[in-house]
């Protein structure tokens, strides 16, 4: 069952900790004695970020500092107590678009923090468009101030708009864009005004601003009861439900490991080129249907699948794919979990299954 909102949550498994550090081990040397601000460090992202900082910080003896921007400093110590505690970790309360600014030099900002949620952007899209864009004027401005070398944002495949169903991946060079009257573009227009953000404080100061365009994503933290398909069929089979796929099963998603995901950030703010943007996910793609046969198969063969419509085979699949040539061929990143893992790795944590085992 996914822990309730009050519990704490368990550590990360240490193989999935100890298979960051081993992937990023040679970059760590650029943050040994120095301090990064992270924003977002109560989210999916955060939490892995955060998690992985300490377990690097510590094997590593690099004497680094954290500072993590948190609306709800309480909050975010009761669902992760064992990284509030951490001497290397700072909590810093604030709001992204109007916080104070700590004290102090920083060298690296990492600018996770976002509206994710669908039905709260949905119930007030205003406040998510301002949560995205204000959110990243004010930590751009922030990054200036202290004297950044590097800056981070994690932005989203969201921002090609629809995917053409003759192409297969997006590149980062496909020029489409979503509506940009549609209140559904709400995030996906806000993660574009933030890219340019990223472009005009890059001009102004010379700041290197690295953009991760981020797709799908499986793994611990990820909520089991919002609008992301794997989590919800794995909350299905963890609850002795049927999977329920709420539309025909067709559209083709891709779904890249947490663990990989903070191998290819944490590369990505040492190393990724300023305003180059690099799509951070799989090219590994599934139906939705076949996603849940995998979950099924994975977690409990016997699981019943019921979709709530029968496909039109006149109508082609939707897509939501990326290439990750880019990644590959700029940075040497490449999955490392297979997605029948790392559906196992998610529920073993949400069983509570000892870390590292």
């Amino acid at each position: 069952m996914q822990p309730s909102r009050t519990a704490a949550a368990p550590p990360l498994p240490l193989r999935d900790l100890d298979l960051i550090l081993e992937r990023t081990a040679p970059l760590w040397e650029d943050a040994r004695g120095r301090r990064v601000f992270l924003t977002g460090g109560t989210g999916f992202f955060g939490c892995w970020l955060v998690e992985s900082f300490c377990h690097i910080n510590r094997a590593l003896e690099l004497d680094a500092q954290l500072v993590v921007l948190t609306r709800n400093p309480a909050a975010f110590a009761a669902k992760c107590p064992h990284l509030a505690a951490e001497a290397g970790v700072t909590l810093h309360a604030g709001d992204v678009r109007k916080f104070e600014f700590p004290a102090g030099a920083f060298d690296f900002v990492l600018h996770a923090a976002t509206a994710t949620d669908a039905r709260l952007i949905e119930a007030d899209p205003v406040e998510a468009f301002s949560t995205i864009v204000a959110g990243t004027e004010r930590v751009l401005a922030f990054a200036a101030a202290c004297g950044a070398r590097r800056f981070l944002l994690t932005s989203s495949g969201a921002i090609y708009g629809k995917q053409p169903p003759d192409l297969t991946h997006v590149p980062e060079t496909y020029p489409g864009g979503p509506d940009p009257l549609a209140p559904s573009s709400v995030y996906a227009e806000g993660k574009r005004a933030a890219e340019m953000l990223c472009a005009l404080h890059a001009q102004k100061s010379g700041l290197d601003c690295a953009i991760a365009r981020c797709w799908a994503f499986c793994g611990p933290h990820l909520p089991l009861d919002q609008h992301f398909a794997i989590g919800n069929f794995i909350g299905d089979v963890l609850a002795g439900r049927p999977i329920r796929i709420q539309g025909d099963g067709t559209p083709r998603r891709s779904y890249l490991y947490a663990a990989d995901l903070a191998i290819w950030l944490w590369t990505m703010l040492f190393r990724g080129p300023s305003l180059v943007p690099i799509n951070v996910g799989s090219s590994q793609d599934v139906s939705i249907l076949e996603l849940a046969r995998t979950v099924a198969s994975v977690l409990r063969p016997e699981t019943e699948i019921q979709a709530a419509r029968t496909p039109d085979p006149a109508v082609p699949p939707p897509r939501y794919v990326p290439s990750v040539d880019r990644a590959r061929d700029l940075l040497g990143l490449a999955p490392t979990v297979s997605l029948e893992e790392g559906i196992r790795r998610t529920a073993a944590w949400y069983r509570g299954s000892p870390a590292g085992a």
